[in-house]
Parts: structure tokens; sequence; C-alpha cells
């Protein structure tokens, strides 16, 4: 299969993505593995997605398939467990359901399911591809023709070695206590929790309990929402567009363009659980 660019879609105002609804897509070829897309929004600033292969199957790379772009990536594990690598340092890590995923550009990464499961990985990408941080990037860096799935220069010093070998690694896995907490309007049903915030990208997990409603959120960038669990409402605030409420069902996705004020609610009986990317700026310019 030869490489060409994923499909980009893109909106111009808030819009719910259901999930039957996502653009698929499958990229690879015989060297560097399939990869099941399923792609819910590649806006001008940022790119949301979930990958999956197979239990055991999994990506590593190839000329045409180079895994090493110029963008900040946060990975979050919806299903199965994921094996993740540095086929050029020799870094190796799992990651479990629930956890997270951060590196910076210029990382490369192979990756593959455990056995036993089928694994899904919710994917924040920023800068995106439509700025040149994809396929084109990673055909200028050098190949890795020779890749290392082991830190030999570790063994006979570990654990002792560990501070150093985490400094020079590229890869930060992040649990819920590694989460950086907030209420949302004092509402303690509204639990925030930001898995990994850059000068390009925030990403980071919403639990809202039966009957919570956020504050007026607003952003200095585009966002989008991917929900894990439950039931979720989106109440956009002085918006233009004839429809300002929203129901989402797991799976389903939505997009807020940068300077969109909404809020989040659950009007249901069961927690929900909401994921969000943020690019650039998590923080609105100009704050009321």
């Amino acid at each position: 299969m030869a490489y060409k660019s994923s499909p980009r879609p893109t909106f111009t105002e808030p819009t719910h993505i259901p999930y039957d609804k996502v653009t698929r897509y499958l990229w690879g070829d015989d060297e560097a593995g399939l990869v099941n897309d399923w792609i819910y929004l590649s806006s001008s600033k940022i790119h949301q997605l979930i990958f999956g292969f197979p239990a055991g199957d999994g990506f590593r790379h190839s000329e045409s398939f180079r895994t090493v772009f110029g963008a900040d990536e946060v990975l979050y594990v919806l299903q199965g467990n994921m094996i993740i690598a540095n086929p050029e340092t020799g870094e190796v890590q799992v990651v479990r359901k629930g956890e997270s995923l951060f590196f910076r550009k210029d990382t490369w990464h192979n990756a593959w399911a455990m056995p036993g499961e089928e694994l899904r990985v919710l994917e924040y990408f920023a800068p995106p591809p439509s700025t040149g941080t994809s396929g084109k990037y990673a055909q200028a860096k050098p190949y890795v023709s020779k890749p290392r799935f082991e830190r030999q220069e570790l063994i006979g010093q570990w654990p002792a070695g560990r501070a150093k070998a985490e400094s020079q690694g590229h890869f930060t896995v992040l649990r819920e206590s590694d989460r950086l907490w907030s209420i949302s309007g004092g509402d303690p049903r509204v639990l925030v929790g930001i898995i990994a915030s850059t000068d390009q990208l925030t990403a980071g997990k919403a639990t809202i309990a039966p009957g919570g409603r956020s504050a007026v959120i607003g952003h200095g960038g585009d966002c989008c929402i991917y929900l894990e669990a439950g039931r979720l409402n989106i109440q956009l605030i002085e918006s233009e567009l004839a429809q300002t409420w929203f129901e989402l069902a797991p799976g389903d996705g939505f997009y807020l363009p940068e300077g969109a004020r909404y809020r989040l609610f659950n009007m249901g009986t069961e927690s929900c659980e909401a994921l969000f990317g943020v690019a650039p700026g998590y923080l609105p310019r100009n704050p009321a």
C-alpha cells in the first residue's frame, strides 16, 4: 500500500460527530503493518482520531510509513493494553486501559496490542497534519533502519539508574494519579483532570456525576471531545446556530472552534466520562 495522506474531516462551526459518521481509514504496508483509524476531526489546529488493531497485532515503520512526527501527542488507551517502543532508543513502555502516554515531536514510535484483546487508542495530535507535521515531515527525518527494542545500557544498574533513564526517555506514561485536577464551577460533581499540557496541546478527561453541570467554558484554541461512557449533553452559549443543545452517546465526538463557549451537563442517572483535546491554547485568549 503506497503512502498517501489520511483524510482530514473539518468543520467550520460547533458540530456533533456521531460514531457511525466518523471517517474510517486503513493505512500501512506489509513491513509497517496495517492500522485501522477512526478520524473524528482534523482542523487547522488539532487532530483527533482513534487507532486500533487486533490482539497481538500492531505497527512498526517502513520507508513509506515513518512513525515520527512534528507534533505533541497524547494517547489514551480506551480498550486493551498497549506496548509502545521507540525503535531509535530502545525504550519500551506498557500502557494499560485507562492510562495515557505523552510524547513530544521527533519521537519515533512503534506499538502493539497485547495478546488477548483488541486495542483501541484515542489520539490527540497538534500541530495537526494540515500544517505539515505528519507524512512530509517524517520523510525528512533520518530513517531508523535497525530498530532497537531494549536498553542494554541499563542492565546492571536497575532500578538504581531509573531516574537517569527517565530523564533521557521520550515517553511519559501517565496514570489517573498523575492528572492536574480541578472542579468546574465549584460543582464537585464535575471533576476535570488534565493529562498533559504544553504550548501546543492540552488533553484531559472530565468525569461528570449525575446532575452535574460545568461552568461556562471557552478556550484559546479548537476543542474536540470524545465521550467514553455515559450520556453527555452540551449547551452552546451565545451561539448563532439554531440548535444549541446536543446529546452525545458513547463513541460520539464533538467539535468546538476557538471562541465557542459551552457547558457540559449530565442529565442522566449514571456517571459520564468525556476526554478532550484543545490546541493550541487551553485557556481563553481574552478571559471574561
